[in-house]
Formats: structure tokens, sequence, C-alpha cells
């Protein structure tokens, strides 16, 4: 999604820099201080940004090099911007090798590249440097735009082309067990309905159609729309094919990471009053998401089930009803220049090594609701969104 609203040629504080609540000095996979974004032409639907400076990437802390099998995460790496694509060609220099006859994995939550072309080197270079990939769909990578446009019939056209190149790749994108632990990708797409919150009135919000790219930049069969459950319940559908090695994967492995592009809980993104845009939920998540990981993970035991995910470009990482939640995202170039979210040096997040890191790493955002309830009656809009408003609208 990318809104085409206008915002000041002047600086404000994002709602990402500047949660409030008051900040323990750690590491953090976002920045600890607040940061006052460059200017931008475009809001971003998002409201957020991700991850840091594209330095030579490294995992949040040295990993164990006696480490058989080693799982990192990492979503919406938009390599259609040069920084990104050369962000994902020096990755291996921080990844480092495994333990002896071990296996590095990368998992990519979507939103890889909005060309099929970038996208194929994108995902050679990723396959060229890691042991396994795995790979969900996200809605960049369906976007029919620039030379798309006359490629594709429609994004499902596309969606197809986008699995071909991985099988040729050797990129996989369904259920697979690596050492003891069993990775299944689900396919996802958002719908209106996942947005249970109360709306914000108080204010003038723009239209989802005017804010999102992705309702121009994606073409859907004609019974597939937009504005009802029908694409999300399609996707969903799309995994039913899996069930079977899926069971498998469950019988043969110790711990699951199920991953998915799209948000499957509105718990894993601000509350309105504290966004840009407050529409963001309605487009960024799926029920029928939600109930598949949960049947999935239904005989997990503690520590045993992590969800990943991206779309929103919020850092997270919190445990909710005894599944892990964890985004790891790169997101745009500008976005990591303004500091919004943060994590130099972190990416691609190493949540398993012979195992799931018990560790809870600290983001903004998540850590924010792990030590404060969710009040989503409250309507009152946050300081920062205040005064946006007031400003623009």
């Amino acid at each position: 999604m990318t809104p085409h609203l206008a915002v000041s040629s002047h600086p404000a504080h994002h709602p990402l820099d500047a949660p409030p609540h008051r900040r323990r000095r750690r590491r953090r996979l976002c920045p600890p201080r607040a940061a006052r974004p460059s200017p931008s032409p475009t809001l971003r639907c998002r409201a957020a940004a991700a991850s840091a400076t594209a330095a030579v990437p490294q995992p949040p802390r040295a990993p164990d090099a006696a480490a058989r099998t080693r799982v990192f995460v990492v979503s919406d790496l938009h390599t259609d911007y040069q920084e990104n694509m050369d962000w994902v060609r020096r990755l291996a220099v921080g990844v480092g090798p495994p333990g002896a006859g071990g296996v590095n994995a990368l998992v990519v939550a979507g939103d890889v590249a909005e060309t099929t072309d970038n996208f194929a080197r994108t995902m050679g270079a990723l396959r060229d440097q890691f042991d396994a990939v795995f790979y969900v769909p996200g809605n960049h990578d369906l976007w029919l735009r620039r030379e798309e446009d006359g490629r594709y019939m429609d994004s499902l056209e596309k969606l197809n082309a986008l699995l071909d190149a991985c099988s040729e790749l050797g990129v996989d994108t369904g259920p697979k067990t690596i050492g003891d632990l069993g990775i299944i990708p689900l396919f996802s797409w958002y719908h209106k309905s996942f947005d249970k919150e109360k709306d914000l009135t108080s204010v003038r919000v723009p239209s989802l159609e005017m804010a999102c790219k992705d309702f121009h930049a994606c073409k859907w069969p004609s019974e597939l729309g937009s504005d009802d459950e029908a694409l999300a319940l399609y996707f969903d559908q799309l995994n039913d094919k899996y069930n079977d090695a899926i069971e498998e994967v469950k019988k043969n492995s110790k711990q699951i990471l199920t991953f998915s592009h799209f948000v499957p809980r509105q718990e894993l993104c601000p509350e309105k009053r504290m966004l840009y845009y407050p529409n963001l939920p309605k487009v960024i998540g799926s029920d029928y998401l939600e109930r598949r990981l949960r049947a999935i993970h239904n005989n997990a035991e503690g520590g045993a089930a992590c969800h990943v995910f991206g779309h929103t470009h919020f850092c997270w990482d919190s445990m909710i009803d005894g599944i892990r939640y964890v985004q790891a995202p790169l997101a745009y170039p500008r976005e990591r220049k303004r500091r919004m979210n943060g994590g130099e040096g972190w990416l691609p997040f190493c949540v398993y090594r012979d195992g799931f890191n018990p560790e809870i790493y600290p983001a903004i955002w998540s850590d924010y609701y792990n030590k404060n309830k969710r009040e989503p009656e409250n309507t009152q809009l946050a300081p920062w969104v205040a005064k946006y408003f007031r400003k623009y609208y």
C-alpha cells in the first residue's frame, strides 16, 4: 500500500518514534529516541518505517557458531530501490556460515519487489547466500506497474509467474522441515472487516482508495473484489493444497514457524489514535489467517510456536495467547534514514538457532503494548496525530 496523500515540507514527529511511555536504556530493534522525519511528498499508509541504516547487516547478537540450524527472518525488502538491492547482495557478510554441517535458512515475509525481474534477481541473490529460502507474496509483489502492466492479464497471473520463478530458483513456497523446525508459509490477503476497533470521527480521514495504491496497482478478476472478503478468502484457500504436507511437517517437527505477509491480529498494529492514517487496520490483516495459523499451532507447547509477518513496517516481537509474533522489516531507504523504526545491524533477525531464541527483543510499539493495555475505545488522538491533522486537514 502506498497512499497518495500530500504532506508538508516540514518534518513532524512520527508515531513510531514517539510512543507515550518512558523507555529504558537498552538495546532495541527500533531506535530509543524520537526522530524528526525529513520532508516527504507522500504520507505512507503504514504510518511507520522499519529497520536501520543499510550498513553491512548483522544479526542482533553474534549467533552461536556451533548452531547446526539457524533461521533468519526479514520482510518488506522493496529491492526496486537500489540501496535495498545492495543490502541484499551484502547479506552473506553479516550472516556468516552455520556450524559444521549446519543449515542457514531465510524466511522472506513478502514485498520483495514490484517488478518480476527485480524479484527474480533478489530471490536468486538470496538463494545463493542461504541453504534454504522461504517466501510468501506481499501486495507490492503483485502490483502491475511500469512494464508489468502489459505483461500479465491480472495480479493472479503475476502471482503464478512469481511462484514459478521461485520453483526454478529453488525457493520454497510450501511447508518444509529444516532440522527440528517446521516452516510453513501461509498465503493471505487483507479485508476491511478485519478492523474491529472503533473508528475515529473527530477528524476527516481520507478514503482507502485515495490512500492506498493497492486499489490502483493490483488488478483482479471481476469476481474478486477489494470491497469484501472475497480476496482474503481466495488467498486463504490457496493454503488448502498443502494440508497433507502441513500435517507431515507437524508430525516431524519439534517446533513450528508459520509466516505470512499480512497481519493475523489487530493487536499487532498500534491503535488508530496513534496513527497518522487511522484507517490503516482496514488494509493490513485477515481473520482467515489467524484462524489458520492457530489451527496449525493448536498443540504447540510453550515456546514452540512462532509466526512471522510483515506489511506494516513496524518492528514487532511479542507473545499473544501462546504464540510469538515477529516482524523484522527492511522497508524503504528514506524510512531508515529518518530512523523511524530501527535496528541498525540487526537484520535479518535470527529467530531460531537449534531452537527459538527465548528472548523477546524490544521494539518500540510491541514493547509499549507489552507493558500497556490496549484501549481501542479511546479515540482521543495522540499528540503527534492531533498536530498532524490540525496542520494538514
